[in-house]
């Protein structure tokens, strides 16, 4: 080969090497310009359009930050975050259920806001619950997307056709539920599946006792198992709720086989479609001690990446008073800040304002960074004391050996 070849070849692979390193930036930027990935998982269409109208219109008010967003299937989400973490493919912002925010913050997937978020004065307006669920050890991993949270629905023609009124309290839940059993109508229902739904659903009464998720095996823990126990063996909770999803026991509702259910807010528009002239009404899930009730929703969860600050500018944006107020009711939430909840909703939405009272006493799942374990020894608690398998105490007892298992 001639040297004249040996110097073409040079200068051409040279160019080569130039138009690949100008094509493989690592985080995608060019010319400044920083391009931001979100992950979601929600397969509603209307959720869909309406996230990528909050993006459009943040790309569309500045020049230096471009965000897109990339659906991934459910049953995908969790494992495409593993490899992506193996594989150092990740996005720059999840959008993730609250429960599993402290799990993927213990993996370092998510970096820790805290310091560039405390002059951030909005933060104070933000429900304690959905607030601590994007925490981790008093660490700030995340901003609260969305929320919503369980509440009690009743059947007011069956209310007043048994002379009874809203229980606020245990006793008088009790009580109700069990003078509105008759025949094939269960006085009360909600989700007791052996699963995060069941837990999501039991742990109202754990709370309500004044214990907490991780202390079971005490007399308040064995109060909450007893308690559920004693309603199933009344008869006004049918054991067959072990198998229902929060969706069965509404269908359970509106049909008349439940007098009562324990249910959330995304119900609401199926019920008033497929039930228009269903009588019913809502109230605050009745009290032990104190109110309880658990949050549900998404957060947004910050990628801890080269694009931490631009992704805030993004959140930040998302999270303006005024726009959340113009989608948060898409997604058939209640807003995670106080501010816009106590006016999301018209006076005349009883409903809702109810589900945003409730709120105040919505505690997230953990936060803890093995939390399904934990939630798993949970609902098989309640799981087998409903059955009979075991004594509320026994049940305790078990579940508690795994919880210690767990966090020590």
């Amino acid at each position: 080969m001639s040297m004249k070849k040996n110097l073409i070849y040079s200068v051409i692979f040279v160019l080569i090497l130039f138009a690949a390193a100008g094509c493989s930036k690592t985080d995608g930027q060019k010319d400044g310009i920083k391009n931001v990935t979100i992950w979601y998982y929600w397969e509603t269409e209307k959720h869909q359009k309406t996230l990528n109208k909050i993006i459009s219109d943040f790309n569309e008010s500045q020049t230096q930050i471009v965000v897109k967003a990339e659906y991934i299937p459910f049953a995908e989400f969790k494992k495409q975050l593993s490899i992506g973490t193996s594989a150092a493919k990740l996005p720059d912002i999840v959008i993730i259920d609250n429960p599993d925010h402290a799990s993927y913050s213990a993996m370092g997937i998510f970096a820790d806001i805290t310091e560039k978020m405390k002059d951030w004065t909005d933060l104070n307006q933000y429900f304690e619950g959905p607030l601590n669920s994007c925490k981790l050890d008093g660490k700030l991993y995340g901003i609260p997307f969305g929320s919503n949270c369980l509440a009690l629905y009743y059947n007011e023609d069956m209310m007043k056709a048994a002379n009874a009124s809203v229980p606020q309290s245990w006793d008088e839940l009790r009580a109700v539920s069990k003078k509105l059993t008759k025949g094939s109508v269960k006085g009360l229902g909600f989700s007791s599946l052996p699963n995060e739904e069941g837990t999501f659903n039991f742990l109202t009464w754990v709370w309500s006792t004044g214990t907490s998720a991780f202390g079971i095996n005490n007399p308040e823990g064995i109060k909450s198992l007893a308690y559920v126990s004693d309603l199933v063996k009344d008869g006004s909770v049918p054991k067959e709720a072990i198998n229902w999803t929060q969706g069965d026991v509404m269908h359970q509702f509106i049909s008349g086989n439940l007098a009562m259910m324990i249910n959330g807010p995304w119900q609401i528009p199926t019920m008033r479609q497929e039930a228009p002239k269903l009588n019913w009404n809502v109230a605050l899930i009745p009290k032990d001690k104190q109110y309880a009730s658990d949050l549900g929703g998404e957060n947004f969860g910050v990628v801890n990446g080269q694009n931490v600050d631009a992704s805030l500018e993004f959140i930040k944006f998302a999270c303006e008073p005024d726009r959340i107020k113009t989608y948060i009711n898409d997604f058939g939430y209640i807003a995670s800040r106080k501010d816009v909840a106590e006016t999301q909703f018209a006076e005349d939405d009883k409903i809702m304002k109810l589900f945003a009272e409730e709120m105040q006493y919505a505690l997230p799942r953990g936060p803890h960074a093995k939390w399904p374990e934990i939630s798993n020894a949970i609902s098989l608690a309640f799981n087998e004391v409903m059955t009979g398998v075991s004594s509320p105490a026994d049940a305790a007892k078990k579940a508690q050996k795994t919880i210690d298992s767990i966090i020590k």
